[in-house]
């Protein structure tokens, strides 16, 4: 993982973090469900640095309102994403899957250091829930839930690999890429990995990225400056079952 700048208040960075290569390894060996698996590794590695971040900036001005650390959370996050709208340097299908997986794995950290803002624990299990409903990959915390039993191998994972190693890395890769965009809100992933070709590039533009974090960080906003909704489903009007 990339090392972040030593200030941990400093709101312009310009590194891009990815998801580690055991997360990439997981998904494409199940790309059906690789938003659980990038939920539940973002909280196991996600959440203690978020937690970690949200200790340092109250210390270091006690006078902060949660929203005030959410602002901060949100603008460097948005930077991330631009930053990683713009530099990819790899083309093709693996550089579009590499785009997304990297946009989806910051936004979770934005999620997650919102959570710390508003005072919720952003390594506890019940994050993972939170960022699928968030990122819209479930409606419900319900079916969140379940397929993150399925994802962590409580539930016959066995079967979810059954044949896994037969199909064309191709589409697998497919497959996993556009799991991967609706998780992070990409809108046009359908459209847009229809048209490729091998050798084709397709780079995230930076206002795809950004417009897909800002909406994302407006859901979390409003979902956890709600102390008492802990299922984020309540606050954006999603039904249980």
């Amino acid at each position: 993982m990339v090392t972040e700048a030593s200030n941990p208040s400093t709101e312009q960075h310009t590194e891009t973090v990815a998801p580690p290569g055991s997360l990439w390894a997981r998904m494409k060996a199940d790309p059906q469900y690789a938003p659980e698996h990038l939920a539940l590794e973002a909280v196991r590695r996600l959440g203690p640095e978020a937690a970690a971040w949200a200790e340092r900036m109250r210390a270091e001005n006690p006078e902060r309102t949660p929203d005030q650390l959410a602002d901060l959370a949100v603008k460097r996050f948005t930077t991330l994403a631009r930053i990683s709208g713009a530099v990819s340097g790899a083309t093709g299908l693996p550089g579009a899957v590499l785009d997304v997986g990297v946009l989806a794995w910051n936004q979770a950290r934005m999620v997650l250091h919102i959570a710390a803002a508003y005072g919720h624990d952003p390594a506890a299990s019940e994050r993972a829930t939170d960022l699928l409903v968030l990122q819209r990959v479930h409606k419900v915390a319900q079916t969140a839930r379940l397929a993150l039993g399925v994802a962590a191998g409580r539930e016959r994972a066995v079967k979810l690999f059954a044949g896994a190693a037969s199909r064309p890395l191709s589409g697998v890769m497919m497959r996993l890429g556009l799991k991967l965009a609706q998780m992070a809100g990409v809108r046009a992933a359908k459209r847009l990995f229809a048209k490729m070709i091998p050798g084709a590039s397709i780079v995230l533009g930076t206002w795809v990225n950004s417009a897909a974090t800002k909406d994302l960080a407006n859901r979390a906003r409003d979902v956890y400056r709600h102390a008492r909704r802990p299922d984020p489903a309540a606050a954006l009007g999603g039904s249980p079952g």
